[in-house]
């Protein structure tokens, strides 16, 4: 039986992707089969099948880090067909093929059921993107957040994982302060719970080892300066949950905010 594929190869030296024709032996190897409902486009997936980034590991390969979808088969007692299911992270589309495709092949260790009530477009919609939002929040709190600690600040925050930041941390009741670089998305953050929105060009980043302390805790998925400067301006016991690298991979920091 054929089926289609959103497919990633290189062609003459460039990255290019297609919609292609494939088989069910083409699939790698896996214990369940999903027949994939929806899948997202995430950041890494965008520098995958771009090219901008070296994410996939090997060619050709189909691309999306996530997927929802029903259990089509299993040879794992855990999963039955019929079964909504998802699929998040792992080496999904990065060196396994991955969600853009209407069936998916992967280890049963990686397959979650779903939740009840959470159709595979609920599931999707949230995607990588939120699971990570989500981590971030739990990691802050098993740090030792609480709202009446201080503020959130969240950078990045019209994104995936920023926007569903402010969203989940809002709800917890935290003061929550929104980083961006667009102007015109100020009333969407404070209709998603931001208290304030800070526009990310009219920042004074400083560059003293250690700033004003601002912060109680931080969601970064942006790296780069914007995490530099994060480091500089936390309270004393405050925490970062870093997640991205938007904004570049090296960080430029000393070691002051840390003792």
């Amino acid at each position: 039986m054929s089926f289609k594929a959103y497919r990633v190869d290189s062609v003459e030296g460039r990255i290019c992707g297609k919609i292609v024709a494939l088989e069910m032996e083409d699939l790698p190897s896996g214990e369940v089969l999903i027949k994939a409902e929806y899948s997202s486009v995430n950041y890494k997936d965008a520098l995958a099948a771009t090219g901008a980034g070296k994410i996939m590991r090997h060619l050709p390969l189909t691309g999306g880090i996530d997927v929802a979808g029903t259990v089509q088969e299993s040879t794992d007692a855990r999963f039955k067909p019929g079964e909504p299911v998802l699929v998040t992270g792992y080496d999904l589309g990065v060196a396994h093929d991955g969600g853009y495709a209407r069936y998916v092949r992967v280890p049963a260790d990686w397959v979650v059921h779903r939740p009840a009530g959470m159709d595979a477009r609920e599931a999707m919609a949230i995607g990588t993107a939120g699971f990570t939002a989500a981590l971030s929040v739990v990691r802050l709190e098993q740090n030792g957040l609480r709202p009446e600690i201080g503020p959130v600040v969240v950078t990045g925050a019209t994104g995936g994982v920023g926007s569903l930041a402010v969203e989940f941390l809002a709800g917890l009741g935290y003061a929550v302060t929104a980083v961006t670089g667009k102007a015109d998305q100020t009333d969407y953050l404070k209709e998603l719970g931001a208290r304030e929105v800070l526009l990310r060009g009219t920042l004074d980043l400083g560059s003293r080892p250690l700033e004003k302390s601002l912060w109680a805790g931080a969601v970064d998925p942006v790296g780069g300066a914007m995490l530099a400067w994060l480091t500089r301006t936390m309270q004393q016991h405050g925490s970062i949950a870093s997640s991205g690298l938007t904004g570049g991979i090296e960080l430029h920091t000393t070691v002051m905010p840390f003792i």
